[in-house]
């Protein structure tokens, strides 16, 4: 799902550049956004944002723990006469590693609070366990039908993840409620649905949403990639756009991708093309069972329509996670049926929705 401005090509206006273009860029007064690198990945960045008070620096997200961008988020905090020790406080959207682990990282090094999610806890529990033998992710794979790319995921795995990153946090988010930043008030709302603890911020006075990435202006967020994995992903996910479009209408500004104008117009452009989506997949299974990865097959996927087999295959896992999250939904709404078999879960079009 896109606008009509690709992210390769989105520029912000509050830098008048590219939206990943390095620098503190001056989003509000006292609010400046920073745009950390994403090496081998395809959002390329994520923006890190810096609130001013009078005792110190609050940070909106924190950034992938690796040298280039510790190294370039401390070069703009400089430029903007601050240091990591004038950090006081993380507010972490939630716990993928782009958000979370240089927040955990600095955090510690430098006594700034940490906080997160409750709905995270699970998942960094998971990572911490020393039994984990193997990563969680291969099991969602396995039940979406993925089981080659499960194979070949396991293949690539590397050594296990550096467990300094995957700290717990020092504060639990749990639930709305207000949260003083200085002499700003920020709504802390819960947004499950792209991960169960994942939050936004919505300053209402100034009309701005720290939007993590639950809404993003020129792709939508994957759905299904968490662990544990939790029984209806897309359902929580446009609840939790439901839940943001009652908000007022507020300017977005999101952890991928440009500064953007309306949560409003963002999240009814999210619901349409999902609901889009959920037809799709009803389609697909209306004539024989089928599990997400063979749905998944018969989806164009990205702006430019590209076949399945066309994806890198990251990109096939994910797609074939999210494609299950849609037959879920599918299930919950009493349009699907279910069944779990050596194969994966099989999804069949309800008799009254054929």
């Amino acid at each position: 799902m896109t606008t009509s401005t690709p992210t390769a090509y989105a520029v912000s206006p509050d830098s008048g550049e590219h939206w990943s273009k390095e620098g503190a860029w001056r989003v509000a007064e006292g609010i400046h956004r920073i745009p950390l690198p994403l090496p081998m990945d395809g959002l390329k960045a994520i923006n890190v944002y810096v609130i001013e008070t009078a005792d110190g620096l609050t940070l909106v997200d924190g950034g992938w723990a690796i040298e280039v961008a510790r190294d370039l988020l401390e070069r703009c905090l400089r430029q903007v006469g601050y240091g990591f020790g004038d950090i006081r406080r993380f507010l972490v959207t939630h716990v993928h590693r782009d958000h979370f682990t240089m927040a955990t990282v600095l955090g510690h090094e430098y006594g700034a609070d940490v906080a997160l999610g409750l709905g995270e806890k699970p998942a960094l529990e998971l990572l911490n366990d020393p039994t984990l033998d193997e990563s969680p992710f291969l099991d969602v794979l396995r039940t979406a039908g993925a089981h080659e790319i499960a194979e070949l995921w396991a293949a690539g795995g590397g050594e296990r993840p550096d467990m300094s990153m995957w700290i717990l946090p020092d504060t639990w988010l749990d639930g709305d409620h207000e949260i003083p930043v200085g002499t700003r008030v920020l709504d802390a709302v819960h947004t499950p649905g792209h991960t169960p603890g994942h939050y936004v911020f919505a300053e209402k006075q100034a009309g701005l949403l720290f939007a993590g990435d639950h809404v993003l202006p020129t792709i939508t967020p994957s759905i299904g990639f968490t662990v544990p994995p939790t029984p209806d992903p897309l359902g929580d996910f446009m609840g939790s756009l439901t839940k943001v479009r009652a908000l007022p209408d507020l300017q977005v500004l999101p952890a991928h991708g440009p500064v953007a104008p309306s949560s409003h117009a963002r999240v009814d452009e999210l619901l349409a093309f999902h609901d889009r989506r959920l037809e799709l997949s009803l389609a697909a299974i209306a004539d024989a069972p089928g599990t997400g990865f063979d749905v998944a097959h018969q989806l164009a996927w990205t702006r430019h329509e590209k076949a399945y087999d066309e994806l890198d295959l990251f990109s096939q896992g994910l797609a074939a996670m999210e494609t299950k999250a849609h037959l879920e939904l599918l299930v919950a709404r009493g349009q699907a049926t279910r069944q779990e078999t050596e194969a994966g879960v099989l999804f069949q079009a309800a008799p009254t929705s054929a």
